[in-house]
């Protein structure tokens, strides 16, 4: 929609009005969904009742009928009264952006929690939506907009729901305290998490999988990855941090979809450091980077130390990859910039390099132990966390340098 009162599109100003509907085309085929046409109207505001005016209704009605189409999808978030309006008059199926990115959530999730966190953000947003649709609702099953709860729980009624919601938040409140107990474990030998941030299809399951060697979902699609992945990653000075990978984020990403994985979220709020993966290539990073720097502040990780990470590089032309990521390197607020490819390997030596020298990790200094010949369990140890930069071997024992961190030296004491 683009509203010639104000002169901008509805929405945000950075995308036109055909990007825009191309992002939610692409989320349209990401749910399995098959684009048809596009239509896009421009109006001095939206009417209250339908959004768009009856003129542009009866045109799309026709449209719709004339190329069989199923389902009707809006760039714009309905309200309650305007979706109920639409479905009469157009007599199709009406979705808006934030249900279809909620399909594409329930379609994703595989682990227990996913699937509860996608089932509280689909509940919390058709609550208000039950009024007077009671026996249509019932009768819809399968394909987008449906899917995981949408199948049961459209047939109950505010109070039923309404448990069900708190049935669920009283799950992942034990989720979110399963996940500080093993933060506490962990806090016993200390070990850093940095967590990836980004914006859906930045390559970060990709950069995920390339530095840990992990097999993480891969794919062009958005929202490829949902379920939260935590791995080992080994730094130069040999020290182990975990690496993090969760949801991506998008331009308006729905409330109801923070407030549910805000127990997912948590692992970014809680690292010591974020690599904001930027796909260096798309002609939107910069409002991407913005969207994400915006979810970060909801979720209270507005203050994390980050370094960004200039992703797909391959991408660039090569006579202009330099330029482009000067540019970048000059217009991020701290300075902390490293240009990779996850796809070729390019630049991820640097990047563990700047990891491991961040301060937002534990430091490493240098330490020299004194061990009994006896002691091949902690010589081992220190080898295997730490840099060991000379070992010497003495009538009472060995001697070791090496760059540690303070937690190794503990664990050792």
């Amino acid at each position: 929609m683009e509203w010639k009162r104000s002169g901008a599109r509805d929405g945000d100003p950075a995308y036109s009005a055909e990007e825009s509907l191309e992002e939610l085309a692409e989320l349209a085929r990401t749910a399995g969904a098959e684009v048809a046409e596009r239509v896009l109207q421009a109006r001095q505001a939206p009417a209250a009742a339908t959004l768009i005016g009856s003129g542009k209704i009866q045109e799309v009605k026709a449209l719709a009928r004339g190329l069989g189409a199923e389902l009707i999808l809006f760039d714009h978030e309905l309200t309650p009264v305007q979706q109920r309006n639409l479905e009469k008059q157009l007599e199709a199926r009406v979705l808006d952006r934030t249900q279809l990115i909620l399909d594409i959530f329930a379609s994703r999730a595989r682990t227990r929690e996913g699937q509860l966190q996608v089932e509280l953000a689909q509940l919390n947003y058709l609550l208000p939506r039950l009024t007077g649709r009671g026996v249509e609702m019932s009768r819809l099953g399968g394909g987008i907009g449906t899917r995981g709860p949408g199948e049961t729980q459209l047939e109950t009624d505010r109070r039923r729901i309404g448990r069900r919601i708190r049935h669920i938040r009283e799950q992942l409140e034990k989720v979110r305290s399963s996940r500080a107990r093993q933060r506490g474990k962990r806090g016993g030998v200390p070990v850093d998490t940095v967590a990836l941030a980004g914006y859906t299809n930045a390559g970060k399951s990709t950069l995920f999988n390339a530095l840990t060697s992990a097999r993480v979902v891969e794919s062009a699609r958005l929202f490829a990855t949902l379920d939260p992945t935590l791995r080992a990653l080994e730094l130069p000075s040999r020290r182990r941090v975990l690496l993090s990978d969760t949801v991506g984020f998008i331009r308006g990403l729905p409330t109801t979809v923070v407030e549910a994985f805000r127990a997912t979220l948590e692992e970014v709020r809680e690292a010591a450091l974020i690599l904001h993966v930027v796909d260096v290539a798309s002609p939107h990073r910069r409002e991407q980077a913005r969207q994400v720097e915006q979810v970060l502040a909801e979720i209270g990780a507005r203050d994390k130390p980050r370094l960004l990470v200039l992703n797909k590089t391959d991408l660039l032309d090569p006579a202009d990859r330099a330029a482009r990521v000067e540019v970048e390197r000059r217009e991020w607020p701290e300075g902390v910039v490293v240009a990779v490819s996850a796809k070729t390997g390019d630049g991820l030596d640097g990047l563990r390099e700047m990891v491991d020298a961040s301060p937002a990790l534990e430091p490493v200094t240098e330490a020299r132990f004194r061990f009994d010949l006896r002691d091949g369990d902690k010589i081992s140890f220190l080898h295997e966390h730490a840099r060991v930069l000379e070992t010497r071997y003495t009538e009472d024992g060995v001697e070791v340098l090496a760059a540690v961190t303070e937690s190794v030296r503990r664990r050792l004491r």
